[in-house]
């Protein structure tokens, strides 16, 4: 397993991270997380030794390998057969039956094995690089956002690939769901050091509060008693009587920790303005139709009323056509086939990869999004440009410089700067960190009109979809039902390739069915086991979090009662008064100990039962 010790890398003054430490354990599949710009990509790299740290170690075992998914796709060969061989070593180069066997159990068939890698879909194109990637045997696999630009169905598969793979993972990924599905703990590059926890991305966020939380308490008390120390000296230094006592309460302040305010990091916050309107129905669709080639219509036949604040998501796999159907309802495209009908007071804010390529490049952000509406005020574009991460002279950048995410977030304060009641979002989700991927989410819940969006993140799907159009069996139809009620109504019907595999011996896992019911008694069952063992050590949990604090406010009166009889000479006080802090002081170690080993006992406990639930999911 692999070992990180005081890890440091700075870019040009700036330091990434400090000091990171990390020791893996067998079979741990750790989640990373982080804001945009904060190093888990540079990370990687270093693993990787495909870029150099400042100062540190990254020790990894002798014959341990460490195998990455790429994101970009690039096929040189002719055949799956031949694209799959060029990572074989001299000695395998003609071992043609360990690239079949992997090939396989992927959900290949012999077929399949002589067709042009660049003719299958997207996601299989992913299983042809994953098979690239386990012909090499790795120990350990890094997945630097492995979930970009797949559709739902690859997405569902690498899910499952990822949980039963029999080795060590780290994976970054904007996609919570996603990320909590597959992983046994979550990572963080968070003020330059890294945080790690047993558990998903919600308790790490939890785990991380209460830590800044406690860490600002202990900060405020130092500040307050540096100052009530400093004010002591600065009174009493220069008479004879109290000057002992001042130097002695000057070696404490010399000996005081500086603790310095924490950062706060930057978070797009999302508020779209909502156009009032009268209406119940934002917009009818009848039998709308479309193709590119008039004998090959991408869909027919979609028909639906989209009540006023309700959500439509249009998905399906890659290339069958959900942008073009969101960008037919938007009046980019001829008309072909079918009406809409729009209410007279519908206004439209459409975001989308065509809106992106149109933002003027010789523009300043600032006056891009200030091109939506004259009405608005330079101070309330400003404020949309901070929203956006684009405050003080950052939104005084000329779109030309600007990255593809950062383009998205130009687009998107456009959008926000846009009064309407129904948003057109085609994978809004793009180039967007999690926190802010969790603001976006907030924001379409609270948006009082309607929306229709293509999107691929499950997260969203399960939020916020009211009704879906669906493309799969060679077409698109309409279903009025959350995206739960689709799967459990309908469902994929092509997924299941896993099933088909040929082969044992890929580490790919094909798990019996289990029926739902029995599976739902099952998990029950689980859930109450595990709260009963969690029950004792929760309670211990608790009563150490209240007795810290009520201990904390009886150390804080005794701390001011011991500097009020110092300045008065008190000396019986003053004894009196340092007894009890140092009393007090103790039983709060001793609890914090306490609390420590409940902490750890609650995460054994969700580690013991974890792989039973995951295999229920």
């Amino acid at each position: 397993m692999i070992q990180l010790t005081n890890l440091s890398k700075s870019f040009g003054g700036q330091t990434l991270f400090r000091d990171l430490n990390l020791k893996m354990s067998s079979k741990q599949k750790i989640g990373l997380i982080g804001r945009n710009g904060s190093g888990k990509s540079t990370l990687f790299k270093i693993i990787l030794d495909e870029e150099s740290h400042d100062t540190g170690e990254v020790l990894i075992p002798k014959n341990y390998k460490i195998g990455t998914l790429k994101q970009h796709l690039v096929f040189t060969e002719k055949t799956v057969r031949e694209e799959c061989s060029l990572v074989l070593s001299e000695e395998e180069q003609y071992n043609f039956y360990k690239i079949e066997k992997i090939l396989f159990g992927l959900g290949f068939t012999a077929e399949d094995l002589e067709k042009d890698p660049l003719s299958f879909s997207g996601g299989y194109q992913i299983r042809i690089n994953l098979a690239k990637l386990l012909a090499t045997e790795p120990n350990m696999l890094l997945l630097d956002e492995p979930t970009n630009y797949l559709d739902l169905l690859s997405l569902r598969w690498l899910k499952q690939f990822i949980r039963t793979f029999d080795g060590e993972v780290i994976i970054i990924t904007h996609d919570r769901e996603f990320m909590d599905a597959v992983t046994t703990h979550t990572m963080g590059i968070q003020r330059k050091s890294l945080h790690l926890i047993q558990g998903n991305t919600t308790k790490y966020d939890e785990t991380l509060a209460l830590s800044d939380e406690t860490y600002e308490k202990t900060r405020q008390n130092q500040e307050k008693k540096r100052k009530e120390l400093e004010e002591f000296v600065a009174k009493n230094k220069a008479r004879a009587s109290t000057a002992a006592l001042a130097q002695s309460k000057q070696k404490m302040l010399d000996k005081m920790e500086e603790m310095e305010s924490l950062e706060s990091e930057s978070n797009l916050a999302f508020n779209f303005k909502y156009k009032e309107t009268p209406a119940k129905i934002t917009l009818r669709a009848e039998n709308l139709g479309f193709g590119y080639k008039e004998d090959e219509p991408l869909f027919q036949n979609v028909t639906f009323a989209l009540e006023n604040g309700k959500t439509l998501a249009i998905i399906g796999k890659n290339g069958k056509g959900k942008s073009t159907l969101l960008n037919y309802i938007a009046g980019e495209l001829p008309e072909q086939q079918g009406k809409k009908s729009f209410h007279p007071s519908t206004s439209m804010a459409h975001f989308g990869q065509t809106n992106i390529e149109r933002l003027n490049t010789s523009a300043t952000i600032i006056d891009e999004i200030a091109s939506v509406d004259l009405k608005i005020g330079i101070a309330e574009t400003r404020s949309i440009c901070g929203t956006m991460m684009f405050s003080g002279d950052l939104a005084d950048k000329k779109i030309s410089v600007l990255s593809g995410g950062e383009r998205s977030r130009v687009m998107l304060g456009k959008i926000i700067a846009t009064e309407s009641n129904l948003l057109l979002l085609d994978e809004p989700t793009n180039h967007l960190d999690m926190y802010s991927i969790d603001s976006l989410c907030t924001a379409i819940e609270e948006f009082k009109g309607s929306t229709i969006m293509v999107t691929h993140s499950e997260m969203l799907l399960h939020r916020l979809a009211d009704a879906l159009v669906i493309f799969h069996k060679g077409g698109a139809e309409y279903f009025d039902g959350s995206y739960q009620e689709f799967l459990e109504k309908i469902g994929w019907e092509e997924e299941g390739d896993v099933s088909t595999a040929k082969s044992s011996q890929s580490k790919v896992e094909v798990k019996p069915k289990v029926d739902n019911k029995e599976r739902k008694r099952l998990k029950k069952e689980l859930t109450q086991a595990r709260s009963k063992e969690n029950a004792p050590h929760k309670k211990e949990l608790e009563f150490c979090e209240t007795k810290i604090m009520e201990l904390e406010e009886e150390l804080e009166s005794e701390n001011e009662r011991l500097v009020e009889a110092s300045n008065s000479g008190d000396n019986s006080v003053m004894i009196e008064a340092s007894q009890n802090v140092g009393k007090l002081q103790a039983e709060v170690d001793e609890l914090f100990e306490r609390l420590e080993t409940a902490s750890e006992a609650l995460d054994a406990i969700e580690e013991k039962y974890a792989p039973q639930m995951a295999e229920l999911e």
